[in-house]
């Protein structure tokens, strides 16, 4: 096994991701509550599951705070991400949140702007 193979696998072994049924509503409303992650939201809603790669979202925030909008979005349920050699790439996990939080998914995507 290469070097960046086995790096890879250590970097994903370090995702959590949290089941939309375990999460409370609200950690639920507080992950939905930023503009930020609202976007990431937005951008994953409208493309197939797995496309989009976290580097390539247009967010106005340091890479360390896109880190920390990503991680919130997970330990809330509503995204899942997997690494493919360097890319990470993510799903908006609609269906189990929705079957969690009925509605609210949709209420958040069907707002416009931040």
């Amino acid at each position: 096994m290469s070097v960046r193979q086995s790096s890879n696998t250590a970097r994903a072994r370090g995702l959590t991701h949290a089941l939309p049924a375990k999460v409370s509503l609200q950690d639920a409303l507080a992950a939905v509550a930023d503009p930020v992650r609202r976007s990431i939201l937005r951008e994953l809603a409208a493309v197939p599951e797995w496309t989009k790669a976290c580097g390539t979202f247009d967010l106005p925030v340091a890479k360390a705070t896109r880190s920390h909008h990503f991680a919130v979005l997970r330990a809330a349920g509503l995204i899942e991400q997997r690494d493919e050699g360097p890319r990470r790439l993510n799903r908006l996990r609609r269906p189990e949140f929705d079957a969690a939080f009925p509605g609210l998914l949709d209420l958040v995507l069907s707002h416009p702007g931040p």
